[in-house]
């Protein structure tokens, strides 16, 4: 049975007191309550180690929000998958859409990224979707099988197993604007059924898809109702515990 999760990812916001401060936040909050839903907060490269070191890490997973697609050596600058690891963190944010936007990250870049994090046992989060013009000339479903399949389809069934898959309609991401309920679990049945077609329906059905556009306590459970949303990834409404418990509280027993 596939994990429903909700998943804060910080972008660049929060020094590492401010990040402590929320982690910490966030730590005290979930103390003593019972959810029901896995949560995970993808936090800065600088407050990796200090964040798993000051929480509880079986309450709260901890994801770094990207990695290089080296292993390791003269890449100034570039944080490798083992380091991540090294930290504590277990999971990481990969091919989100401001990292193919704005750092030009291809399919092959990565497929590279997401072999390297399995490598060293971290569980990528890995994201898909389609821009304004993509959506609005229908070509929303080829776009995200395209993602998925330059990047992801070469891996075993095993190891494609391992992966939370995140659907960002980035025309709604920091825009206000929200797929409808509707059409998050149109295009989730869709990913779902193309994962089927090359790994089986049983890899399919084990595995969790979550939505990452303007996710937020009004509708966070009207979007998580749907049979093939498992979750969100959150990003503004996770720098703030007050805005992010409602969304975590949104899966009901």
């Amino acid at each position: 049975m596939r994990k429903n999760i909700v998943a804060g990812n910080w972008k660049m916001n929060t020094t590492l007191p401010e990040g402590l401060a929320l982690a910490k936040g966030l730590n005290t909050a979930l103390k003593g309550k019972t959810v029901h839903c896995d949560v995970i907060v993808g936090v800065p490269f600088t407050h990796l180690a200090s964040i798993v070191s000051a929480i509880d890490t079986m309450k709260i997973g901890v994801a770094a929000e990207n990695c290089a697609d080296k292993e390791k050596g003269a890449f100034t600058g570039e944080v490798s998958a083992a380091m991540v690891a090294s930290t504590g963190a277990k999971y990481v944010i990969l091919g989100h859409s401001e990292r193919r936007a704005y750092y030009h990250e291809t399919p092959e870049i990565l497929k590279e990224k997401v072999k390297l994090a399995l490598a060293n046992k971290l569980t990528p989060i890995f994201c898909i979707g389609e821009v304004l013009e993509e959506r609005e000339a229908g070509k929303h479903f080829e776009v995200v099988d395209a993602q998925v399949r330059e990047s992801l389809f070469d891996l075993s069934a095993e190891d494609f197993g391992k992966l939370v898959l995140a659907y960002e309609p980035v025309w709604a991401i920091g825009t206000g604007k929200t797929a409808t309920a509707e059409q998050a679990q149109e295009i989730h049945a869709h990913i779902r059924r193309t994962i089927a077609q090359q790994y089986g329906q049983e890899v399919a059905d084990s595995t969790s898809i979550l939505y990452g556009g303007s996710c937020n306590a009004g509708n966070a459970k009207e979007l998580f109702a749907n049979p093939d949303v498992d979750g969100g990834l959150i990003g503004g409404a996770s720098l703030e515990v007050e805005k992010f418990m409602p969304i975590i509280e949104a899966f009901e027993g």
